[in-house]
């Protein structure tokens, strides 16, 4: 598997935690006994700032990829040296 392999995986088991994070967050807040503790408000931070990284990546490799690829490649019909 390469780099964009187990990027992808990790992004996508950062965003089960951030979903976690956020689901605790309103269960705290549902409970109504205060204001949840603040390592418990900003834990989604961490996982967001990681997805916002990664999803940023994944999303400029198709990109990437296809400016390599023009490079590259000759026209249709010229002769190759």
């Amino acid at each position: 598997m390469n780099c964009s392999g187990y990027l992808r995986r990790t992004h996508r088991w950062v965003s089960i935690a951030f979903t976690l994070t956020v689901i605790a967050n309103f269960v705290a807040r549902a409970q109504g006994r205060g204001e949840p503790p603040l390592w418990l408000t900003y834990a989604p931070l961490l996982p967001l700032g990681l997805l916002l990284l990664t999803g940023l990546y994944l999303f400029a490799v198709p990109y990437l990829g296809r400016r390599h690829e023009r490079h590259g490649a000759t026209e249709p019909g010229t002769p190759v040296a």
